[in-house]
């Protein structure tokens, strides 16, 4: 529990359980000491909560008499708005844990009021999606917390890192930000180790700490196109290189920036990529509405053949021909 935003909403959640609790026992709590309590009390009652305190060795704290946390009040363009961020969390990945998300839709219908409930779980029934549900490792909220928190105050943090290949090390991270791609989420960042800028999933670090040295990001940086160059350069079997002789920016909306690069070229727009399977880029290639010359690898030839092959046989297959 090294967050402490987390900590302060415990102490208030204890504090509601419990009609007294010494603060030596709510440091242990806490994973804290007794200062820390006292400074996290003053937080909420800067936030309004009435929290007293009892001065002394023993001293305690208790929330004062009469006092209840007022209840969750939403209007009906709120609740939607809710309800459906939740649901589309859920189909993109975005989602901490199954359990976190389900807990919360329940937790607001249970206090919603029955006429909003029932539209409100019509909507959950009934809404469909055109995308695909995405399934992804989920990482630690604290993590991903920490390193959002870290991100924007540029204070740099330790990580304990699981690569690809299952290998533990520690390093230290600027993170300069935090982005979700595809259904898993990515810190982007100076790794201190190698000295240069690096991609980390995640779900795949096990703790951060806070150092206390901070860090200034490089001007006008921005992760995401980091991340999608990065993705787009990881080493994959087929290098492929293709002329599109068509408008850049027409040819850039067509085309995913985590599959490919393009560039201006004389004659139209030069697009790089790699795959591990070239009938997947035949496919990529044959959807665009502008003729295109291949400069490498020449089996992409073939594969573009074989795909026109497959549509030509299925354009003349009559009505009850077997595949």
């Amino acid at each position: 529990m090294s967050h402490p935003l987390t900590r302060v909403l415990t102490l208030l959640e204890l504090l509601q359980s419990h009609t007294r609790l010494p603060g030596s026992e709510l440091a242990d709590r806490l994973g804290t000491d007794v200062r820390t309590v006292r400074r996290y009390a003053a937080h909420l009652r800067e936030l309004g909560i009435p929290v007293e305190a009892e001065r002394g060795r023993h001293g305690g704290y208790r929330l004062a008499r009469g006092y209840r946390m007022p209840p969750l009040v939403l209007t009906n363009d709120e609740a939607l708005a809710v309800v459906v961020g939740l649901l589309a969390a859920e189909r993109l990945g975005m989602s901490m844990t199954t359990p976190a998300n389900s807990g919360a839709l329940a937790k607001i219908e249970r206090v919603l009021p029955h006429s909003l409930r029932e539209p409100l779980a019509a909507m959950r029934e009934t809404l469909s999606f055109t995308t695909n549900a995405v399934t992804a490792q989920a990482p630690e909220t604290r993590v991903l917390l920490a390193l959002a928190q870290a991100s924007r105050a540029r204070t740099t943090v330790g990580i304990s890192y699981l690569s690809w290949h299952q290998d533990q090390t520690e390093r230290d991270l600027d993170p300069y930000g935090v982005v979700f791609h595809r259904g898993r989420w990515y810190a982007v960042g100076r790794d201190h180790r190698h000295d240069s800028l690096r991609t980390f999933r995640i779900d795949r670090i096990a703790s951060v700490t806070t150092r206390t040295q901070t860090f200034t990001a490089p001007d006008d940086f921005d992760p995401v196109t980091h991340l999608t160059s990065a993705l787009a350069q990881v080493p994959y079997r087929w290098d492929v290189e293709v002329l599109i002789h068509g408008p850049l920016d027409d040819i850039a909306r067509r085309l995913p920036r985590s599959a490919v690069t393009l560039t201006a070229d004389a004659a139209g727009v030069l697009m790089h990529a790699r795959a591990e399977r070239l009938d997947g880029m035949a496919h990529l290639l044959a959807s665009l509405e502008w003729p295109f010359t291949i400069h490498r690898p020449d089996e992409l030839r073939q594969a573009l053949k074989n795909l026109a092959d497959q549509l030509t046989a299925a354009a003349e297959r009559a009505p009850g021909q077997p595949s």
